[in-house]
C-alpha cells in the first residue's frame, strides 16, 4: 500500500484484546499488507482512554501508537449502549464493573437492571469507531453500529464480551448465537473496518 508516496509494509491495530484481534483479520482477510496486533509488532503501550466519546477514545489510541512506530496505525473503540439506562455503558463497557470483572457478571447485571423494562425500552446497541492515524499527521475515522435489544437472558457462545445478550430480531439471534462469519458481515465492527478500508483506498 502506497500513500502519498509512502510505503506500508504493515498497519499496526492497536489492541491486546485477542478476540476482537480474530475478528479484525477475518474482516480484512483480503488486505493487501499484514495488519498485526501491539502483541506482534512486540509492543507494550499503557494508553489512557480519557475520551468522552467512542471516536476520541480510537483517535487516542491510534495517534499514541503512530506517534511511538512511526506506522500506519488503526484503533478501535466500541462498546455497547443500552437506551434504558442511559445509553451505559458506553464508551467504558471494557472498564464497566472493573476491567477485571468477568463479563457473565456484567451481563447479568445489565439483565437486572432491565428487569422492569419490555419491548423497545429494551433498546440497544453495539458501536464501533475505528480511527487511522498517518504519520503525516493525518487522522480518519469510520463509524458502525448494530442495533437491537437487550436479551433476558445470556444466549450463545460465540464471540466475547457483551455478545450473548444483544438480541438482533431481524436474525432471532444474539450476536453471541451468530457464526462468526455471518456476524462480521452485520457488525458495528464489521461495518466500520469495511468503511475504513474504503477511506484507505481512496487515499492510495
Amino acid at each position: 500500500m502506497r500513500i502519498e508516496n509512502q510505503t506500508f509494509d504493515k498497519i499496526i491495530f492497536a489492541t491486546s484484546n485477542q478476540g476482537k484481534m480474530d475478528e479484525i483479520k477475518m474482516i480484512m482477510k483480503d488486505s493487501r499488507i499484514p495488519i498485526v496486533s501491539l502483541k506482534e509488532a512486540g509492543i507494550e503501550a499503557d494508553i489512557e482512554e480519557n475520551g468522552r466519546t467512542f471516536e476520541e477514545n480510537a483517535v487516542i489510541k491510534a495517534k499514541t501508537i503512530m506517534e511511538l512506530t512511526g506506522c500506519l496505525t488503526l484503533a478501535d473503540d466500541s462498546g455497547l449502549e443500552v437506551d434504558f439506562i442511559n445509553k451505559e455503558p458506553g464508551v467504558y463497557s471494557a472498564r464497566y464493573m472493573g476491567e477485571d470483572t468477568p463479563y457473565s457478571v456484567k451481563n447479568r447485571s445489565i439483565i437486572d437492571r432491565l428487569k422492569e423494562a419490555e419491548g423497545e425500552e429494551r433498546s440497544a446497541r453495539f458501536v464501533c469507531v475505528i480511527a487511522a492515524c498517518f504519520p503525516d499527521g493525518r487522522t480518519v475515522t469510520a463509524k458502525g453500529t448494530i442495533e437491537g435489544r437487550i436479551a433476558y437472558e445470556e444466549r450463545g457462545t460465540h464471540g466475547f464480551g457483551y455478545d450473548p445478550i444483544l438480541y438482533v430480531p431481524e436474525y432471532d439471534k444474539t450476536t453471541g448465537e451468530m457464526e462468526p462469519e455471518f456476524k462480521n458481515q452485520i457488525s458495528h465492527r464489521g461495518k466500520a473496518l469495511r468503511l475504513m478500508r474504503e477511506k484507505l483506498e481512496g487515499e492510495i
